[in-house]
């Protein structure tokens, strides 16, 4: 599946050209790294969870790692990876530059369609203490707390999760307002 977003003026989010969600290559490793440890999210005491972090071409390659990217410059805007057993969106960033244009709304949709067309009827999210209200306003329902895991983690985090309907593999509207066809267009 591959999603995109054409602005009415036809650029995406930020003014920049269309976007669209394809599988990530072992040649993205460096770029998803890059925006893991860039993420403004993970300053201050999120700081040493990410610091070390490393987004491998072996996990690319073992793993639904699936990115945002813009189609003029290629530039990664975000992405996400999906786990399919257990089922868990294992990591979701979106660049602090795309935060807030629908992107991550996006790839969750995005997500939510794979999911699907996988078979699974839900899919787990321990979630960075700041984005549990992103994850609750594209769908997801919190169903506990994931204990502390010192030294790497040493704060609880919220544990949700998607559920994903049965029926046919049909991205629903990431955003609304936004059609529901090949080409998104945003508002």
């Amino acid at each position: 599946m591959n999603r995109n977003i054409a602005g009415g003026s036809g650029t995406g989010p930020g003014g920049r050209g269309p976007v669209s969600v394809r599988r990530a290559t072992a040649r993205d490793a460096r770029r998803l790294t890059r925006l893991v440890r860039g993420s403004r999210a993970y300053e201050g005491q999120y700081a040493a969870m990410v610091a070390g972090y490393r987004v491998g071409p072996d996990y690319i390659e073992n793993h639904r790692v699936f990115v945002a990217a813009d189609e003029r410059d290629g530039q990664v805007l975000g992405f996400y990876s999906l786990v399919l057993a257990p089922p868990e969106l294992d990591l979701l960033f979106v660049a602090d530059t795309a935060q807030g244009r629908g992107v991550g709304r996006l790839l969750v949709a995005h997500m939510r369609a794979e999911a699907r067309a996988a078979g699974l009827d839900r899919v787990r999210v321990v979630s960075h203490p700041p984005a549990e209200g992103f994850y609750r306003s594209v769908g997801a329902v919190r169903v506990g707390t994931a204990a502390a895991t010192p030294p790497a983690v040493v704060w609880d985090r919220p544990e949700l999760e998607f559920r994903i309907p049965a029926g046919p593999a049909v991205t629903p509207d990431p955003v609304p307002g936004w059609s529901h066809h090949q080409s998104i267009t945003c508002e």
